[in-house]
């Protein structure tokens, strides 16, 4: 679904897999979608990295300097680091962005995209049996790196991909056709 005016995001600063800052000026200029997620995730992570790398092999004939982009943000910071988070992300494809950052840039992070997570106690009560309850939404950038949409599960992934190829594409992507992402979320 895409908004009728994308909403601007405050100043980010995450740290990406291989150490350096990831702000908004690391994304402008294409589109971008944002999954988060953690690394230890048994279900909706892997799935959701797996169906994105099935849109990305799709967006490969499209040029780089305007091929879709997915960054992948782990909010468990206390047991993913950056390159872990990089390693995992990589593992479904190699051309998504990872990032993670201190819990407190997360939530800003997480709150200006609408998105929410938590940590969740596991069954033992040990402190490092925790899970991450997540938003399982999608968040769509648009190349102002601003706010354009959110895809909800269940995922089109066919759509998704179609989508984002006519974004990409498109002369005008600051406004992009009101259908543009009605799929992905039938």
């Amino acid at each position: 679904t895409l908004m009728p005016a994308p909403r601007a995001l405050p100043a980010f600063s995450l740290q990406q897999s291989d150490g350096t800052a990831l702000t908004a000026e690391d994304l402008a200029g294409r589109w971008t979608i944002v999954f988060i997620g953690f690394t230890h995730c048994p279900d909706i992570c892997p799935t959701t990295l797996a169906q994105l790398a099935s849109a990305q092999k799709q967006w490969a004939a499209i040029p780089a300097q305007s091929r879709p982009r997915v960054l992948f943000i782990s909010a468990d910071p206390e047991r993913d680091s950056p390159k872990l988070t990089g390693d995992y992300a990589h593992a479904f494809h190699p051309d998504t962005l990872a990032a993670t950052g201190p819990l407190p840039a997360l939530e800003d992070f997480a709150r200006s995209l609408s998105l929410v997570f938590m940590k969740a106690p596991g069954a033992s009560g040990s402190p490092d049996d925790y899970s991450i309850d997540h938003s399982a939404a999608l968040v769509l950038l648009d190349p102002q790196v601003r706010m354009a949409g959110v895809v909800q599960p269940p995922f089109d992934v066919k759509a998704i991909a179609t989508d984002l190829e006519m974004l990409a594409n498109s002369a005008a992507p600051s406004q992009p056709s009101p259908s543009a992402t009605a799929k992905a979320t039938e």
